[in-house]
């Protein structure tokens, strides 16, 4: 029996997926308390950063799940990319409409990720492109610097307020260049797999 006979046979109903989904569908309840609060630091705004917290936690562990327990499906291949990008520019443009996160940096992003993929879903069963170690630094980095950008830690550190300033400045800039790179990695790459499929051909 083949590997995708196998895989064929995996139900979509899943832990993995079952995860998944619910982050899909808790995501606007995070933009509800990230925007509710106004920008005024308050519970709603630590409870906005929790979620986001525990929402890429989650996308780790279903991640280890489907991989360990032979659960990956096609249903979850769709929905894992698509609950990263929903979740991450959420927390982005909810950022930006606050004014704490400049809207050129919410697009560029967005563009980005939006970008890689639509392309790759449209390409999946011409070209193989493996994971790229740019790409997943880059998703690391951007879960930091969003996370640094929700937590309110400026308006409890007192006198170290702007250190919690340059630390998210400092973060979202890496963020945001490891985004671009990535993308042009991520071009060269398939343009290379694509060279080499019809060389095989």
């Amino acid at each position: 029996m083949s590997e995708n006979e196998a895989g064929a046979r995996v139900s979509n109903w899943n832990a993995p997926n079952i995860i998944t989904a619910a982050r899909i569908i808790a995501t606007p309840f995070f933009v509800w308390m990230l925007l509710a609060d106004d920008g005024q630091n308050g519970p709603l705004r630590w409870a906005a950063a929790v979620f986001f917290v525990l929402a890429i936690a989650t996308d780790a562990w279903d991640g280890y799940l489907a991989r360990s327990r032979g659960l990956i499906t096609d249903l979850g291949k769709l929905l894992d990319p698509i609950a990263d990008k929903f979740l991450t520019g959420a927390a982005l443009v909810g950022l930006s409409i606050l004014g704490e996160l400049p809207w050129w940096i919410t697009v560029i992003v967005l563009v980005r990720e939006v970008g890689v993929t639509v392309h790759r879903l449209m390409i999946v069963h011409d070209v193989v492109m493996a994971a790229a170690w740019m790409g997943k630094l880059k998703t690391v980095a951007q879960s930091v610097a969003i996370t640094l950008a929700l937590l309110p830690l400026a308006s409890v550190m007192g006198d170290a307020a702007p250190i919690a300033i340059w630390l998210n400045i400092i973060t979202m800039t890496i963020a945001v260049a490891l985004t671009i790179l990535s993308g042009l990695d991520y071009i060269v790459g398939f343009l290379r797999a694509r060279r080499a499929a019809g060389a095989n051909e």
